[in-house]
């Protein structure tokens, strides 16, 4: 195999894990849960089948063209502070590493810079952790400016504690303080002040491009369009929804986070409304907490939504897990998950089940208190997207009022006010009058009613 730059960008700084590398083994170094352990993370990792966590880990080191030569899993039972694993198995891996000629591994989990380097002193070989792959990936699969900078953030604060001898190129040691002069930084010095300038420099530009999205937000505000964010675990089949409800053509493939950048485009609702729906990045458990504090100017769409869509891959054998994930992510960005009258779960990909199986969800589903509905589609199919359109747009009316009213045709100023803040349903023109129903945000109602007498719109 030609030997590939693991890096992804030449011009950022290499990465702890970032090398050449041919042959890659991942290992799962889960912990045993104890009978009756009351540990949060133990408790989580119950949830998931480890062969599952494990496939789920080859297929991130995939995501970035690496060759897997195997994919073990090593059972921990207590954490070691120097290898995170026990000395027997790491001298048991050493030898598989040797047979395999493995030049990198990939450990699914968190490691310290100790454990790292401890690591890569015994294999004699590269290691790289759950957070530093998912960083990589990230990098691969930047392609607007704003996800660049994001995720040369995420990469430099997740370097920072691992320092190499790699900034060196940029800039030459200095001097030292008084008239004599002096050693000058050491090198890891030299390298800290290095990294943080370029991160104080990065979180001034995200700071731009952030105000420069809330512009752009305040202008969809000034007009009718509510937003349709769309959240969900990895590969859940998010962005083929997205293709499936916007007829637009977004990069969806059975990939771990084929879609990184954000992307907004016009949702047609059944009655003639309009919605912006935004489909956003995958989350993933163990999501690393400095990608999704440097991914938060981008999720702000998610925080600003009307209304959230859920998007679960329920055929998944770990689907009950990969919510919780999800549940976690969205508590992180303060958004209750639990709140019905916002968001809505959509069980994707039941295409994939028998008849049978099908019928015994949709009983399932059918059980589910009344504001916790499921929806149940196949984004591939377009199996269920009717319904889901009529929950949306009826989950988006709930949140505004319906009002009717009667203006002077020559009121210009007054009818053009109307169509820029309001949802126009019905303009009808009578004696000189037009007489409109309109549908305005909670924000805007005393205004319409202020200004324009409307009153509320009773059905006929």
């Amino acid at each position: 195999m030609e030997p590939r730059n693991f890096d992804g960008d030449a011009d950022r700084p290499r990465s702890a894990g970032a090398t050449q590398t041919g042959r890659v083994l991942v290992i799962g170094p889960y912990l045993r849960v104890r009978a009756g352990s009351a540990d949060v993370q133990s408790v989580t990792h119950a949830l998931r089948d480890t062969e599952a966590r494990l496939d789920e880990a080859a297929g991130l080191a995939r995501a970035i063209d690496l060759v897997i030569a195997d994919a073990i899993v090593a059972p921990v039972s207590q954490i070691r502070p120097a290898t995170y694993i026990g000395k027997g198995k790491v001298e048991e891996i050493a030898g598989l590493i040797k047979t395999l000629e493995v030049e990198l591994v990939v450990m699914d989990c968190a490691l310290s810079p100790i454990q790292q380097r401890n690591l890569e002193k015994e294999w004699h070989a590269k290691v790289l952790d759950r957070t530093g792959l998912i960083v990589e990936i990230f990098g691969r699969r930047a392609k607007t400016r704003e996800g660049s900078l994001q995720v040369e953030l995420a990469h430099l604060n997740y370097q920072r504690s691992r320092l190499v001898r790699s900034w060196t190129h940029l800039e030459r040691q200095r001097g030292g303080f008084g008239f004599m002069g002096g050693p000058g930084e050491t090198q890891i010095e030299a390298d800290r002040r290095l990294i943080q300038e370029r991160i104080s420099k990065l979180e001034s530009e995200l700071k731009k491009v952030q105000a420069t999205r809330r512009l752009h937000r305040a202008g969809r505000q000034r007009v009718p369009y509510r937003v349709v964010a769309l959240v969900g675990y990895t590969n859940a089949g998010k962005s083929t929804l997205f293709n499936r409800l916007t007829r637009a053509d977004v990069q969806a493939a059975d990939m771990l986070f084929a879609t990184l950048d954000p992307t907004l485009r016009a949702l047609n609702l059944p009655h003639g409304g309009k919605a912006m729906l935004s489909d956003t990045v995958g989350f993933i458990s163990n999501l690393p907490t400095q990608l999704v504090a440097a991914f938060r100017a981008t999720l702000e769409e998610v925080l600003e939504a009307d209304v959230i869509l859920h998007v679960r891959d329920i055929s998944h054998e770990d689907a009950e897990a990969q919510q919780s994930d999800v549940d976690a992510v969205l508590r992180q960005l303060g958004i209750n998950p639990d709140d019905s009258g916002r968001i809505i779960e959509v069980w994707n990909k039941i295409d994939r089940f028998d008849p049978e199986q099908r019928e015994e969800l949709l009983n399932i589903a059918a059980r589910r208190p009344e504001d916790h509905p499921a929806m149940l589609v196949s984004a591939v199919s377009g199996e269920g997207v009717d319904a889901l359109l009529a929950a949306i747009e009826q989950r988006l009316a709930a949140k505004r009022t319906t009002l009717d009213l009667s203006i002077d045709a020559a009121d210009g100023a007054g009818i053009s006010w109307l169509h820029r803040n309001a949802e126009v349903l019905s303009k009808e023109l009578h004696d000189g009058r037009f007489d409109m129903t309109v549908r305005v945000d909670e924000t805007k109602r005393d205004i319409v009613v202020n200004r324009f007498d409307a009153v509320p719109h009773l059905p006929a």
